[in-house]
């Protein structure tokens, strides 16, 4: 947290926030979500940056659950490790997240419900009776519905936050609903805003001259990211069952897929919604599917049929916490084997993990433009945390992102083979309905064919095949772009990521390059094939940690670190590992790297 400090009137310290840390601890019935998602949103709109994580918890009676936000006037990397600003609902709220404020932070508590400990001096305490102030507010019986809107009001009022355009929200929410719903959503916001704080009003405040940006901004989620990017992409056709934390990218395109000519259909389950996809896909179609880990599990047959076939199909993976239903609202990466080797034989199939919402948006628009070069599946591997956090970032250019898909239906032939044995393994496919002028049409199922299509289950065939599929992915490999380095070229350390730990290592080497240790880091993104150059980067430094959230295994590496020390041989590649559901705080990937480092050099330790 950068910030300036000076004396006001009451002769304490006053603090200027370049950046803060918002943590908002309660039920999942109270709406912290909502309170989040509208005040970064309105950060997002004045220009600052804005990352976001919250929790929700897994069964349907609900239970706690948080809503952490950082705002900055620059570009953020994580959610922040420690609170600026708690806001505690309940006693659980309190005693299960008092560890997470900073010293001198402020505790901001409903004094209708929580009663902190009065000898713990190292916070400001606030207690407000939020919910019969909220109660007197809105009148009826509404109880204490509505104390999330208080809330709003009251940090409105705290951070000095343009609190007509916070009305506006309220508006956009509420008004479908009516005046009876509305009216006392505004009298809550009222409340809270009148609600007298001067003194600690004048303790905490965010600059008011954040950073700006060229450029327009957006702030969404990576769910949206992820729908409006396959739109963008130009996908028309997507089919899916209803799975945490996939439903809202499905949500979003039932809606606005028809808007675009496209169609979106809820399946029976898992093992159809790929089966419509993958036809609608082989009937020329741009189409996707999605699901979290278990999903992806019972979509393998068919995925190795989309290999078999040289069918181009965008497959979604927004992973959770396992094995089996395992953690439904927690972060994990433990989906990257079952990403990389779902499906039965050989199944060479591309895999791409985005590191942010931007991102996604983008990374999301690439994976379809490569499976439809490729003829192959692409894996697209996000994970809760992604699909949940709110970021602003630049306003895509659309004229460059947006695609429309029209597939080549002129006549073929005579002797065109649609798996042709070419020396990039690419092949031209044809479409349902194209003239073949040889009368030699391809006939598509699972079995192993010939370069015409037509089922061949020769030895020599299937080889030849098999090494095609496989020269495709090799064919690509040496068009990625090259990895790139966080840091110096060489050094003693180097953090190896993937997909959403990106902001937290970087922001780890920066912090362990200011207490003098040579560090650098290298994020992976495309899983599957692996980007040129890892080895060599790898060699320049002492040690090697991949940083991944995933179990260090029975050998004691992840699934990222397995794969590397398989591929490249080398043994000083080690594993920084959690699986506590949570993303990677900064200063545990710090503290991991300092034992490891220690251990390394006095194995003792």
């Amino acid at each position: 947290m950068a910030q300036t400090a000076m004396q006001t009137s009451h002769g304490l310290e006053k603090i200027h926030l370049e950046e803060v840390v918002i943590r908002i601890a309660g039920n999942s019935q109270d709406g912290i979500q909502s309170v989040g998602d509208m005040l970064s949103r309105l950060s997002g709109r004045s220009k600052r940056g804005v990352i976001t994580f919250q929790t929700f918890p897994s069964t349907i009676s609900g239970g706690p659950s948080i809503f952490q936000l950082r705002v900055g006037g620059h570009r953020l990397k994580s959610v922040g490790d420690e609170a600026d600003v708690l806001v505690a609902f309940y006693q659980h709220s309190y005693r299960d997240h008092i560890k997470a404020l900073r010293k001198g932070g402020l505790l901001i508590y409903d004094a209708d419900h929580v009663t902190p400990d009065p000898d713990e001096k190292r916070f400001h305490h606030v207690g407000v009776p939020m919910t019969s102030l909220t109660i007197e507010a809105i009148g009826g019986t509404a109880k204490d519905k509505g104390k999330n809107l208080f809330l709003m009001g009251l940090l409105a009022k705290l951070f000095d936050l343009e609190s007509d355009k916070l009305e506006e929200q309220i508006k956009e929410r509420f008004d479908a609903k009516g005046p009876k719903v509305l009216a006392p959503a505004l009298n809550a916001y009222h409340a809270g805003y009148a609600y007298d704080i001067s003194k600690i009003g004048e303790l905490f405040q965010i600059e008011k001259d954040p950073i700006g940006r060229a450029h327009p901004q957006v702030c969404m989620d990576g769910n949206q990211a992820l729908a409006y990017g396959a739109i963008a992409a130009g996908i028309r056709f997507g089919a899916g069952y209803p799975i945490t934390p996939w439903s809202s990218v499905m949500e979003i395109l039932r809606r606005e897929l028809p808007k675009f000519g496209g169609t979106f259909l809820q399946a029976e389950d898992e093992i159809a919604s790929i089966a419509m996809a993958v036809g609608a896909a082989y009937g020329g179609t741009l189409a996707m599917t999605g699901s979290s880990g278990p999903g992806l599990s019972l979509k393998s047959e068919i995925i190795s049929y989309a290999v078999m076939a040289e069918v181009p199909i965008l497959v979604v993976d927004v992973m959770r916490g396992g094995p089996s239903t395992g953690l439904p609202t927690n972060v994990e990466q433990s989906d990257l084997n079952l990403a990389l080797y779902a499906g039965h034989g050989d199944t060479p199939r591309i895999v791409i993990a985005p590191f942010s919402v931007r991102d996604v948006f983008h990374s999301v628009v690439e994976a379809v433009q490569l499976m439809q070069e490729y003829n192959c599946p692409a894996i697209f591997l996000s994970d809760y945390s992604l699909a949940t956090r709110v970021e602003t970032w630049p306003e895509p250019n659309l004229k460059e992102s947006f695609h429309i898909y029209k597939p080549d239906m002129s006549p073929k032939g005579p002797n065109f083979l649609p798996y042709k044995d070419t020396p990039s393994g690419i092949s031209e496919r044809i479409i349902p309905g194209v003239l073949m002028l040889d009368g030699n049409y391809p006939t598509i199922s699972g079995l192993e064919h010939n370069e015409a299509g037509h089922p061949d289950g020769s030895s020599v065939m299937h080889m030849k095949m098999t090494a095609k599929r496989r020269r495709k992915l090799q064919t690509l490999r040496e068009k990625l772009p090259p990895v790139s380095v966080y840091g110096p070229e060489t050094g003693e350390v180097l953090l190896i990521g993937w997909g959403s730990t990106k902001g937290p290592i970087e922001e780890s080497v920066d912090q362990l390059r200011k207490e003098g240790m040579d560090i650098s880091s290298l994020h992976v993104k495309y899983l599957s094939p692996l980007q040129r150059g890892i080895d060599k980067v790898m060699d320049r430094f002492k040690h090697v940690f991949v940083v991944e959230m995933n179990d260090s295994g029975i050998y004691g590496y992840g699934q990222l670190a397995s794969l590397l020390r398989a591929v490249y041989a080398n043994a000083k590649i080690k594993g920084i590992n959690k699986t506590d559901g949570l993303p990677f705080k900064v200063r545990e990937i710090v503290s991991a790297v300092k034992s490891k480092v220690m251990q390394t050099v006095h194995p003792s330790v």
